[in-house]
């Protein structure tokens, strides 16, 4: 694929990547749109609608002081796609860095990089986000860093492993003839090449950012001030809400949450089938 026509015309073939694709527009245009079709102001509290179930007014319900559910979701993708997108470019220029160098110096360098990645592939990476979350301090520029700074490994596994591959290219072994400096075939030679499956792999650090954030919110370590979804579920399980039965509080936004992590999920499997010729169907 030599540009973005030739890539559009393998990738609109491909139907699970168009579902992933539209999932995801759906829910970047209900995060743009979110001031211009909300009903009410998702921080207006009324006590008279005290966890009202849906209505004509009311489509999502309410929660415990009376705010509209639906407005409170509209606004609640918006911290959703802004975490994931920032965790994942986070995410993906530590993997990204990190596969390279190894990669391309093999040896004492390559053992103690792998080492520290094994490390992060092999904790319990959501345990770890709510140690440092907790330590850190609950702010939104913190979760995204740890989730960024604890989500790389596998990147930086994929990166490594194509590099390893791509460094002993006649193009690459030509530059060092020609006395090019390391870092210069590192960024100019090999990082064009892995680029492709770079992009595949932050579709995946998206949706897994997405459920991170919604995770270490929902369990009260994160910053609970701004509207997200789960801020919406925090605020269902310490209101009673759930206990009670009341479903509408959150299911709406359990459903978002998911079908946005497979938005990403899909959009990221398709990406690797298009750019890896060898997953590439017929």
């Amino acid at each position: 694929m030599t540009g973005l026509s030739d890539f559009w015309k393998v990738f609109k073939r491909n139907k699970m990547g168009l579902t992933g694709l539209g999932i995801i527009i759906f829910f970047f245009l209900m995060a743009v749109l979110a001031p211009f079709i909300s009903p009410y102001n998702p921080n207006q509290t009324n006590p008279n609608l005290f966890l009202s179930p849906p209505s004509s007014q009311h489509l999502f319900g309410t929660n415990e002081i009376g705010q509209d559910l639906f407005s409170r979701n509209l606004y609640g993708a918006q911290i959703s796609l802004e975490v994931g997108f920032a965790a994942a470019a986070v995410t993906v220029i530590v993997g990204l860095l990190i596969g390279l160098i190894s990669g391309y110096f093999g040896g004492i360098v390559d053992e103690i990089l792998m080492r520290v990645t094994d490390f992060f592939l092999v904790i319990p990476s959501i345990v770890f986000m709510i140690i440092i979350s907790a330590f850190l301090g609950p702010s939104l520029i913190n979760v995204i860093l740890v989730i960024g700074l604890l989500s790389w490994s596998p990147t930086a596994r994929v990166v490594r492993s194509m590099v390893l591959s791509i460094r002993e290219w006649p193009f690459v072994e030509a530059a060092r003839a020609s006395n090019a400096g390391h870092f210069y075939i590192m960024f100019r030679h090999i990082m064009p090449n892995v680029i492709p499956i770079v992009f595949a792999n932050a579709t995946m650090a998206i949706s897994n950012a997405i459920f991170s954030q919604a995770a270490l919110v929902f369990l009260g370590v994160g910053d609970v001030n701004d509207i997200s979804w789960g801020q919406i579920m925090h605020f269902a399980l310490y209101s009673g809400a759930i206990s009670a039965g009341d479903w509408w509080y959150i299911v709406p936004p359990g459903i978002f949450i998911i079908l946005l992590i497979l938005g990403f999920i899909l959009l990221g499997y398709s990406l690797e089938e298009i750019f890896n010729p060898r997953l590439r169907r017929v």
